[in-house]
């Protein structure tokens, strides 16, 4: 169960109690409004701030003979309230209190999951200066392509976190909305201004129109950022399950001094915290086909989006923000190898210099249509036969009359990386 990983402020958030108190800070709001047009007396409404309050096993004892969740409430209320209790969710519709709360809920959640990114994004800018100039391997299609630097690889990471962070601003901005507008959204029982008051008290903008609830648009829009960012996260864990990998061994996540790989093999070092975030990030891409679905409900109103959104919102903010604090802990304490990222640079006898070759040759007259079968013969060959393709090269007479004593000159690692700064600085970071 991933709630036993649940750190305490997240956890807080998604829990009955405090799924309660935002309920009841809407009532409350919403007595405040009222009393400052003249409807609730100022004695009642004294008594209902006063006393306001609620315990959440006389709401469960409650439910279970209402079989209503926001009847329970407001009785559990205006029995600690007394009389008073009587001017509790006028003119109000469950949905009201139910769909307000919730948008306070999740904008709590973000506040935690943003401050979990831009942690992260820190780490992770910091080890990308770190390995700004450590040359290694770069691959496209698993295979390996040009040198890139390790550092360029986190750097990456940074940027895409970087819109991850702007993504969940403005999905939280959208959830930042409430509505008081009673049973099928036409303030028939209130006045806009009263919603907009009411809301006021609670930090929250009114949306201009809805029917009985918010529309779900919003919250699919939320799920949405939360299912990118999980995808960011399983690139990053991808990308470090396949460099720790035997064949490669250029990084790996931390192990811990008595830590176990395996209960049978004691020589197992498993990337098994990067295969957790991959597992868990599917999780939260499926909850976002939920929210989609969520988003089509009958007329003004039904309540098949409910129940699903009882699920996929806790349990996407709760592993967004657990998979945060390990990729933390992860990138923070990478074993790096720079000694197996010089040995892999040249796994295929320098055939990764085929395009200096290349280019080389086409800048001294050659067709490209004649260099690249050349070039590409030359590659092919080391590759195959375990020979230096600078040396294959150089035994050709062609290339040698060609390039002469530059030949030399372009087998230069330096040379693939050499503007690797010029990407730091338009990322903020130099």
């Amino acid at each position: 169960m991933i709630e036993r990983y649940t750190r305490e402020a997240m956890g807080k958030i998604w829990s009955d109690e405090y799924r309660f108190r935002k309920q009841l800070d809407v009532e409350i709001a919403a007595c405040r409004a009222w009393g400052s047009r003249g409807l609730i007396p100022e004695d009642d409404l004294k008594t209902i701030l006063d006393k306001a309050d609620f315990d959440l096993d006389r709401i469960n004892e409650i439910e279970k003979v209402t079989n209503h969740e926001t009847v329970a409430l407001i009785e559990a209320i205006s029995e600690k309230v007394g009389p008073a209790g009587r001017w509790i969710h006028v003119g109000l519709t469950s949905s009201d209190v139910l769909d307000t709360s919730f948008s306070l809920q999740v904008i709590e959640a973000a506040d935690i999951l943003m401050d979990d990114l831009k942690e992260f994004r820190t780490v992770v800018g910091e080890q990308a200066l770190n390995y700004k100039d450590q040359v290694c391997i770069g691959r496209t299609h698993g295979v390996h392509a040009e040198p890139t630097t390790f550092g360029l690889k986190l750097l990456v990471w940074y940027e895409e976190l970087g819109r991850d962070i702007e993504r969940l601003e403005r999905a939280r901005e959208a959830m930042r909305v409430g509505k008081i507008s009673g049973a099928v959204g036409t303030w028939a029982f209130l006045d806009p201004e009263m919603e907009e008051e009411t809301l006021g008290y609670l930090g929250l903008k009114t949306c201009n129109v809805t029917n009985q609830v918010i529309q779900r648009d919003r919250y699919a829009e939320f799920m949405a950022a939360l299912a990118i960012i999980a995808g960011t996260f399983d690139i990053i864990g991808t990308e470090i399950r396949h460099l720790q990998r035997t064949e490669v061994r250029e990084a790996a996540e931390p192990f811990g001094k008595g830590q176990k790989g395996s209960s049978a093999m004691p020589h197992k070092r498993n990337p098994m915290t990067c295969e957790r975030v991959t597992g868990l990030a599917r999780v939260v891409r499926g909850n976002l086909q939920v929210a989609l679905e969520n988003m089509a409900l009958w007329h003004e109103r039904d309540i098949s989006h409910s129940s699903a959104e009882r699920v996929i919102f806790p349990d996407s903010c709760v592993i967004i923000d657990y998979l945060c604090s390990k990729l933390i802990k992860i990138i923070k304490n990478l074993d790096v190898n720079v000694e197996n990222m010089a040995k892999n640079l040249e796994l295929t006898g320098g055939a990764i210099f085929s395009q200096r070759v290349l280019l080389g040759l086409v800048e001294s007259g050659m067709k490209r249509e004649d260099a690249y079968p050349l070039v590409q013969k030359a590659a092919h060959t080391a590759i195959r036969e375990g020979t230096d393709f600078r040396d294959e090269i150089r035994n050709d007479p062609e290339v040698r009359e060609r390039v002469g004593d530059k030949l030399d000159d372009l087998f230069d690692y330096g040379y693939f990386v050499r503007h690797r700064d010029a990407a730091f600085r338009r990322a903020g970071l130099m």
